[in-house]
């Protein structure tokens, strides 16, 4: 199913293709382009693709954490929410090698493929109490309702990605999947060329 995410019955499965398929869009939208532009920011927002990579890889590598853990709570590292904010904004390194950050993505996607379909989704997942993004009151919630989560959370940076990526060089989701899945160049959707039309700007 070209573009879309795959298609099954199993609840787990399709969840698992859900969370994939924002992945693999976020990967896709770095396809053919160097560490700068990958560095770079074409928006009023501070996130470039390289940020959006490195973002989604550590927010889904720490939800994996959890809900393989659920219904128990990850150890608790002891921190202030002003610490684990803090500590959460240090992680961003604009410096950080591109290829570095891209292996942390395949690795979290293909530990996606490998955990979800393993789960049960009527698990209990403690919500952590020491950061001010989660909600404050709610002591838990079912894996399935957090997988949803990851989707919509993704959905979001993937279509950020795709937003800084035509900024930089027009090319765009369909074009790219077409490139990194080697579809036919006659088809209906030509792949995007690595540095082709190249429109980039400042």
């Amino acid at each position: 199913m070209p573009l879309h995410a795959p298609l099954h019955d199993d609840e787990r499965t399709l969840l698992t293709g859900y969370v994939t398929h924002q992945l693999d869009a976020i990967r896709n939208a770095t396809f053919g382009l160097s560490d700068d532009d990958l560095r770079r920011t074409t928006t009023a927002s501070t996130l470039s693709l390289a940020g959006i990579v490195k973002h989604s890889a550590r927010c889904i590598g720490d939800a994996l954490d959890r809900v393989q853990a659920a219904p128990q709570p990850l150890p608790d590292p002891g921190l202030s929410m002003a610490e684990a904010t803090a500590a959460y904004v240090d992680q961003f390194d604009p410096h950080e090698p591109i290829a570095a950050l891209l292996a942390e993505l395949d690795a979290v996607t293909e530990r996606v493929r490998t955990v979800l379909p393993t789960l049960d989704l009527d698990a209990r997942v403690p919500v952590p109490a020491n950061a001010p993004w989660w909600p404050q009151g709610v002591g838990s919630w079912p894996v399935r309702w957090d997988l949803l989560h990851w989707i919509e959370e993704l959905a979001r940076h993937a279509g950020h990605g795709d937003i800084i990526r035509e900024s930089l060089d027009g090319a765009n989701a369909a074009r790219l999947t077409a490139a990194v899945e080697s579809w036919p160049a006659d088809g209906w959707i030509k792949p995007w060329p690595p540095g082709a039309e190249a429109t980039a700007r400042a």
